[in-house]
C-alpha cells in the first residue's frame, strides 16, 4: 500500500502533519455523489400572459392605468 501523502523535505512535527492533513481533507471534499446540474431558470420574459392587460379597477388614476400593459 502506498501512502497518500509523503513529505519530501523538512522535518515536520506530528502536529504540523496533522494540520496539513486536515487542510487537505477539507479541500478534497466528500466522496459523495456529484450534485445534479441546476435547473435552467424559466424565461418569463417571453410568456404571452405578460402582454395581457391587468384589469382596470375604478378609482384614483384608473384612466392612466388603463393604457399601461
Amino acid at each position: 500500500m502506498t501512502p497518500d501523502l509523503r513529505i519530501v523535505r523538512g522535518d515536520a512535527t506530528p502536529e504540523e502533519i496533522a494540520a496539513l492533513v486536515a487542510v487537505l481533507a477539507t479541500r478534497q471534499g466528500s466522496h459523495a455523489e456529484p450534485e445534479a446540474p441546476p435547473q435552467p431558470r424559466r424565461q418569463t420574459w417571453r410568456n404571452p400572459a405578460r402582454a395581457m392587460r391587468k384589469p382596470v379597477v375604478p378609482g384614483k388614476s384608473a384612466w392612466r392605468m388603463s393604457a399601461l400593459p
